[in-house]
């Protein structure tokens, strides 16, 4: 007859790994219920974010003319790194960037969409097209020609991502999935203003980087985590 083990510290250890690891990632994925884990201000990601050219920073001048030929060039593209600070840094630029000159709504839902891993296990593209103004809201800013810049000033592990994998190393390896926190200010303008307003942002970003695949955006956190 078989005999099953019943070590109850080998069973323990097991069971603490899958559940440190399940919490990790649900963290991490911004799953339901875990939002108040990560709360620092309660505030919701930008009402009115989106794409800045396609580097890994933020666009340089807000007053760049919307020519013919800029519509290639000014809907967000990913970088090509292994670095989840870097794609962090890059993903918060294009939430937080927008320009109804130069594209649709439904175009820079598509392009940021493109940020996301083709793992649909860990994708959730719904917070992602949270930060995209509604069609309607849209609709208004495209009238007035609004647009917006970001400048990111840093970028971090949140301390509740920092201390989980300092516990569990290895829990981290089944998804590759990194906690970013991003810090910047967006600046936003329209068509006949000499000045726009600019505001303080903050975003917590759940970035996948797997050790033989480029990173990719997993989704935004409902809050921000410190």
């Amino acid at each position: 007859m078989a005999q099953h083990s019943t070590h109850p510290g080998g069973t323990s250890r097991v069971r603490r790994r899958a559940l440190l690891g399940t919490v990790v990632l649900a963290v991490l994925v911004a799953l339901a219920g875990l939002a108040a884990y990560l709360t620092r201000d309660g505030r919701s990601p930008s009402d009115t974010p989106a794409p800045p050219p396609s580097s890994s920073t933020a666009s340089s001048s807000p007053t760049a003319p919307a020519g013919p030929h800029a519509r290639s060039h000014a809907l967000p593209l990913p970088p090509k790194t292994q670095d989840p600070i870097k794609y962090g840094k890059a993903a918060a630029a294009a939430l937080w960037s927008y320009d109804t000159r130069a594209y649709s709504q439904p175009e820079l839902r598509k392009a940021l969409r493109g940020w996301l891993t083709r793992e649909s296990k860990y994708a959730d593209p719904a917070s992602v097209n949270k930060v995209v103004p509604s069609p309607v809201l849209w609709k208004e800013m495209a009238a007035n020609g609004q647009f917006a810049t970001a400048k990111v000033n840093e970028a971090h592990f949140p301390h509740a991502f920092t201390q989980a994998l300092q516990a569990d190393p290895g829990a981290i390896t089944e998804a590759y999935v990194y906690a970013v926190t991003v810090s910047g200010k967006q600046s936003i303008a329209w068509k006949g203003s000499s000045a726009g307003g600019a505001e303080s942002r903050s975003t917590t970003l759940a970035v996948q980087c797997r050790p033989d695949h480029f990173c990719a955006l997993v989704g935004v956190m409902p809050s921000v985590a410190p």
